[in-house]
């Protein structure tokens, strides 16, 4: 198993890399008002989720660091190179596997679709930026 070729650091940057872009993504400045329009969340709604945050976070982390693992792992694998190369595989791991689930779980949910096109579209986002920082950092 190539693993022994991973770069620590490239995956601990990429594991961060969707908490930066999510602070833009989810901010008033991007889709944090539709999200949350969406979602029929009130500013007292969005305070109390706020506060208890710390569990998502922690465990978004971890999720995100094993994300970039396994994009790492497909990295190697491949013999994926460049930053480009990168996004396109983070591309086909969105593509293949978080839309599908998440839309089909959105079919499932009463959630309205545009809740599922707005974090889909973070998640097309940051695993672009998770396969680039990976394929390019080796």
């Amino acid at each position: 198993m190539p693993v022994t070729q991973i770069n620590i650091l490239a995956l601990l940057v990429a594991g961060i890399s969707p908490f930066a872009l999510g602070a833009l993504w989810y901010s008033p400045v991007g889709f944090g008002k539709a999200w949350a329009a969406a979602h029929g969340y009130s500013k007292e709604k969005l305070v109390e989720l706020q506060q208890t945050a710390g569990r998502a976070y922690a465990v978004s982390f971890l999720a995100y660091l094993f994300m970039a693992l396994v994009i790492a792992i497909l990295v190697a694998l491949t013999g994926i190179a460049t930053f480009i190369q990168g996004m396109w595989l983070g591309t086909l791991c969105w593509a293949g596997f978080a839309f599908t689930i998440g839309l089909t779980g959105n079919m499932f949910s009463d959630k309205p679709l545009a809740t599922f096109l707005i974090d889909t579209g973070y998640q097309l986002v940051y695993l672009n930026i998770m396969g680039g920082i990976l394929a390019a950092w080796r």
